[in-house]
């Protein structure tokens, strides 16, 4: 697993860190049941605090994506369906929603939008 931190970024680290986990689950490039990093051999790996990884490791099990078992480590949770389905398509809206946003402030209208988005569905069936 390959997590890329940027001092220069917006969100704080540990939102980066969870959000390139998280994205890794979602792809498929983590599976179900496959063993983490412990919380001290990720936060060496990237320089950053035990508390950092110990908050991504807490909030990626609160989501449901990740598993702990005292004594053992964190593992993929199961795949959860309907989790998986709803990230990704958070994933789309937030994208969607920069794109409106731009749009907008270009003064591209909705139909305009409407007809761009239809190339690229036209394209990629291609």
């Amino acid at each position: 697993m390959k997590i890329i931190i940027s001092n220069a970024s917006d969100p704080p680290i540990y939102q980066q860190i969870k959000d390139q986990i998280k994205d890794a689950i979602i792809r498929g490039e983590l599976s179900e049941g496959e063993m983490l990093p412990s919380i001290r051999a990720l936060a060496n790996d990237l320089r950053v605090s035990v508390l950092t990884t110990r908050r991504v490791y807490d909030e990626l099990e609160s989501e449901g994506f990740i598993t702990t078992k005292a004594g053992k480590g964190s593992f993929v949770a199961k795949e959860n369906f309907e989790l998986l389905l709803e990230s990704k398509r958070h994933m789309v809206e937030v994208k969607l929603t920069e794109a409106w946003k731009t749009a907008r402030s270009l003064g591209i209208s909705k139909s305009e939008l409407y007809a761009m988005m239809d190339l690229l569905f036209e394209e990629g069936e291609e």
